[in-house]
């Protein structure tokens, strides 16, 4: 099925896209500011991506591109098949020397990712998932939690998504918890090491489908904020937020939600 040749066409990809990280991780990269508040990016973020374009544009030349690192062209738009690639999910987490940044890698089929990969080199863990086969990290399956009424369910979320206007009946008593990386936080609810994840900001595409599809192959509920299921290769490239969490808790946060 061309789902599973893409995933290993994806993994092989995650792998050479690691090889380049580790020559770059703690090595005081050369960094830069991105205009409008972006954020910053490196030579590794750089040097990845154009491998990438390279070598998955060369063996799909059919298919289009979403890259977070190259300047967006609408011609993917046209094409039914697309790449949506993040070379360094958590650059601000690579730049301090933390292990958790991630190669984030999908590919998308009218607008519903197919194949999935996020890769963290540094904690050795791959997740990946198709849309015709469940999720899983290092060749084992996972699945979301699924905490009881009486437990405070442990939400990856930045402080910003906790204020209280952003809730019908103030904040919700939450146990709040943070990594850099929005794939790799999608990835650890998908195996159930915390019960959600929540951005309500706009969301761009590159960062989070990879791991929206493994999230959902896992057993895990996800949306944007207002509870629709998310398409992407759109021409915003943005999702209106995302959240994730088991079937009951993703009624409920979403039932909380102003």
């Amino acid at each position: 099925m061309p789902e599973n040749d893409d995933l290993m066409l994806l993994i092989g990809a995650a792998h050479a896209s690691a090889d380049i990280a580790r020559k770059f991780w703690k090595q005081s990269p050369e960094t830069w500011d991105k205009d409008a508040g972006a954020g910053p990016v490196t030579e590794a973020d750089l040097a990845i991506d154009k491998m990438l374009h390279a070598d998955l544009r060369a063996a799909r030349p059919d298919y289009g591109w979403l890259s977070e690192e190259t300047e967006d062209d609408t011609a993917r738009l046209k094409h039914d098949h697309v790449f949506i690639i993040d070379p360094i999910d958590g650059t601000r987490a690579f730049i301090e020397g933390s292990k958790t940044f991630a190669h984030s890698l999908a590919v998308a089929y009218k607008g519903q990712v197919t194949a999935a990969v996020v890769f963290l080199p540094m904690l050795d863990k791959l997740y990946v998932a198709t849309s015709n086969m469940p999720a899983s990290l290092n060749g084992r399956p996972i699945a979301p939690s699924q905490p009881k009424p009486e437990q405070t369910p442990t939400v990856l979320a930045t402080k910003c998504n906790f204020n209280p206007d952003r809730w019908k009946n103030g904040t919700p008593p939450y146990e709040r918890h943070i990594r850099a990386s929005l794939a790799y936080r999608l990835c650890l609810v998908a195996e159930g090491r915390f019960d959600a994840m929540l951005t309500l900001r706009p969301t761009w595409e590159w960062d989070v489908a990879a791991g929206a599809l493994i999230a959902q192959k896992a057993g895990a509920i996800v949306t944007d904020k207002t509870g629709t299921k998310p398409v992407f290769n759109t021409p915003q490239a943005q999702l209106n937020g995302i959240f994730a969490a088991g079937p009951v808790l993703h009624k409920a946060i979403r039932s909380e939600l102003a």
